[in-house]
């Protein structure tokens, strides 16, 4: 992937389904966003920049040797595998209330992805 293509963000239509997606699967499961809106708005930004480059949201927190290998094996896909079996989400986009950095937040706006993600 060249430089241009890793600066270039995700497109309104992938971000809107991610945002929608991560809002609807909180509720759902009883999570919360990060108390950090900034960390909400990433992670957000890059599962749709990754939807839109891979066809389908892989964990942006990671580091993959073959990101298109990863998508295929499914378990990293968000939700990924920890998440669903445990409530485990490494970047910290699905808190359980429990959890220190747990927000009362499970939803964030376009907009307020977009500004804190542009620049």
């Amino acid at each position: 992937m060249n430089t241009e293509t890793q600066t270039t963000q995700a497109s309104d239509k992938s971000l809107e389904a991610m945002r929608h997606f991560s809002e609807q699967y909180a509720k759902r499961t009883g999570t919360y966003f990060c108390v950090d809106p900034g960390v909400t708005a990433v992670v957000i930004e890059g599962l749709a920049k990754h939807k839109d480059d891979l066809g389908a949201p892989l964990c942006p927190c990671r580091h993959y040797e073959d990101k298109e290998a990863e998508v295929a094996a499914a378990y990293w896909n968000c939700p990924c595998v920890p998440m669903r079996e445990r409530k485990e989400c490494h970047c910290m986009l699905f808190l359980t209330p429990d959890n220190d950095f747990a927000g009362p937040k499970q939803d964030i706006s376009f907009d307020e992805i977009r500004a804190t993600t542009n620049g």
